[in-house]
């Protein structure tokens, strides 16, 4: 290689400043929009919505706005309005724009990074409404300000308009209007049990405000007001179920940090825990949930031995939280530090101990005059721990089932030859018919099938004694071979793939969906790996004079197959059931990977996933019933893809 070579190789491989790209005002939320609202998704689309809210949510944290309406316009566009003190709209003195269009153009703009404006708030802190431009195909911001009423046109970040006075008001707040760009998001239909979940919470943390919500798309509308707060939020969460005591408040401060919580018993087993930090749903918890952990377990076993209620070793945290239903508030001073931008988790370590210390004696001085709850809790706690004891046993008999192979697999588990867990497949099958077609179809090589004797139990109203007990979800335990919950071992999972294959009817439905909260609840991890699939059987099969039959998955499919076939001779079979195809047939369109069709399930969102269950298999059959009702529509083809 000569000297030439060597010079051309330096200059073609040289990375220097014209290959450094940079990106003016909003072209950087255009181009990497997950960096700021956690993916262009369902959730990151509704985040759009959150992130304007949560503005007024600061103006009435502030005590500047009691009113606030969100409304889902009949053309798919958002509409948010509050009658807080409005934004801004003189000149930036140190831009010469005006600071309407400053906050909504520009990334970092914002009254937040100062506490003289505001002591506490949410939000993506002076990102937030530039964001939500930034990602709508256009944005309308109205203020009502000085008795005039400012406007200002934006498209897809960029301005269309100058900040113009369009009229007079005796009225003040600010009104954003936006709709979300399509060339971004993967949907741009906004869900209104999503939104309403969202605006409910907040309604529930900010008693002073009344927050409404309207859908344009089919007249529904809501006016969310609860002067109870905190304590009404739990009352509601525990709506349908047996309380034990009345709600516990705890309020204090300690180093600029406010909290806030609630708490009540129920007999049922399960502990929820909902927590917030400025308003903002953490759904990971953080320091704040663990301030409140560490605090409550220690303020029982202290108080409970001083008072000689406790016999034997101190009660474990698990133990004493089973049952409970708290609400967890903090407001703080500052900006809170997440652990990712869509705030699933909070980090400030001061927190924890602000938290653990307002407990700890507000606990202290509760139980002084209120012994009766204190001896319920224990009573609740004692029962947990005997239970969990019955549990671990349980666990050890199906562990120990495990460790002897194949030879204590479940009786009904066809399984297959491989030895390859990433080839293998279980087939989780309804019925005993359709299991035995499933058996004949399959390729035994690497495919096992488990079939069900009709509906699993319901895991969202059972212990994980009941759970262990119960000979259909063991079985299915001891099949898949990785365990539940903390003893959860992904080493250990038999089959790659985890396929539900239910009939295409409404009861095949809820079987999937009790699998489902069996996986979520016990087997999480099953579903973060990506192992968990759901099948799609064909509803009908047409054969056409002169064509190859052909299978079809929808009602839509059908109606445009017999559009294109008018006039010539055909015969439908509709499958009601697995069972109601041969092997042969189950085969081609359900089990073969060349051509069967399957769904991956994910957990793109732990809080969603956890509210659905919630409504659809929890304690309350009026939220269920609503919901119902408002997805009728979608009931027959009721997969959770979570």
């Amino acid at each position: 290689m000569n000297t030439n070579d060597v010079l051309n190789e330096t200059v073609a491989d040289e990375y220097n400043a014209q290959n450094i790209q940079v990106l003016k005002g909003l072209e950087p939320v255009r181009q990497r929009p997950g960096m700021y609202i956690g993916s262009t998704g369902k959730n990151g689309l509704h985040h759009l919505v959150y992130e304007i809210v949560d503005n007024s949510i600061d103006e009435a944290i502030q005590g500047y706005c009691d009113r606030i309406k969100v409304v889902i316009k009949s053309d798919g566009s958002i509409e948010v309005e509050d009658n807080g003190r409005g934004i801004p709209v003189d000149i930036h003195p140190e831009t010469g724009t005006s600071a309407l269009e400053l906050v909504m153009s520009t990334l970092h703009a914002g009254g937040k990074f100062s506490k003289d404006n505001y002591k506490v708030s949410g939000g993506l802190h002076g990102v937030g409404a530039s964001v939500v431009n930034a990602l709508s195909e256009w944005m309308e911001v109205e203020v009502h300000r000085y008795g005039k009423i400012y406007r200002q046109r934006y498209s897809r970040g960029l301005k269309t308009t100058e900040v113009e006075v369009v009229g007079e008001t005796d009225n003040r707040g600010t009104i954003v209007r936006f709709k979300p760009d399509a060339t971004i998001f993967t949907t741009v239909e906004f869900d209104a049990d999503t939104l309403l979940t969202r605006l409910r919470d907040l309604a529930f943390l900010n008693p002073n405000i009344t927050i409404e919500f309207i859908d344009e798309r089919d007249n529904m509308q809501r006016t969310l007001h609860y002067a109870g707060g905190i304590k009404e939020f739990v009352m509601y969460l525990n709506k349908g179920a047996k309380t034990l005591h009345d709600v516990v408040l705890i309020d204090g401060t300690y180093q600029d940090v406010e909290v806030h919580i609630a708490l009540q018993y129920t007999d049922d087993d399960e502990e929820e825990i909902v927590s917030f930090v400025n308003n903002i749903k953490t759904v990971d918890g953080g320091t704040h949930v663990t301030g409140f952990k560490t605090a409550f377990t220690r303020a029982i076993n202290d108080f409970g031995k001083k008072r000689n209620l406790i016999k034997g070793d101190p009660f474990r945290g698990e133990d004493l939280r089973e049952g409970m239903t708290a609400v967890i508030n903090v407001l703080m001073m500052g900006i809170p530090q997440f652990e990712g931008q869509t705030k699933s988790k909070l980090g400030n370590e001061e927190v924890q101990e602000a938290v653990a210390k307002v407990v700890r004696d507000s606990l202290m001085d509760y139980f002084e005059v209120n012994e009766n709850t204190l001896k319920v809790i224990i009573q609740k706690a004692q029962q947990a721990r005997e239970a969990r004891e019955a549990a671990k046993h349980a666990r050890e008999a199906v562990k120990r089932k495990n460790a002897l192979g194949a030879s204590m697999l479940p009786g009904k588990l066809a399984d297959c030859i491989t030895k390859n867990m990433e080839e293998a497949e279980l087939f989780i099958v309804e019925g005993e018919s359709a299991g035995g077609s499933a058996k004949q179809a399959r390729a035994r090589n690497f495919q096992a099938i488990l079939p069900l004797r009709g509906k699993i139990l319901n895991v969202e109203k059972s212990n994980e004694l009941r759970l262990l007990k119960n000979e259909q979800i063991r079985d299915i335990i001891t099949a898949i071979g990785s365990g539940t919950g903390d003893n959860f071992d992904l080493s250990k999972l038999r089959y790659g793939k985890i396929v539900i294959m239910t009939d295409a009817d409404v009861d095949g439905a809820h079987i999937r969906t009790l699998l489902l909260a069996l996986f979520y609840r016990y087997m999480r991890h099953l579903l973060e790996d990506g192992r968990i699939y759901i099948a799609m059987p064909p509803l009908y099969r047409i054969a056409v004079s002169g064509e190859k039959p052909m299978y079809l998955y929808s009602d839509e499919e059908l109606k445009e197959k017999l559009a294109a076939i008018e006039g010539k001779k055909y015969e439908i079979q509709r499958y009601k059931g697995l069972g109601e195809m041969n092997p042969e047939q189950l085969w081609e369109t359900t089990m073969n990977p060349e051509t069967r069709k399957i769904i991956k399930v994910r957990i793109e969102d732990a809080e969603e996933a956890d509210n659905l269950f919630e409504i659809l298999m929890g304690k309350d059959p009026e939220e269920r019933r609503g919901y119902i009702m408002r997805h009728a529509k979608q009931l027959s083809l009721l997969d959770l893809d979570v």
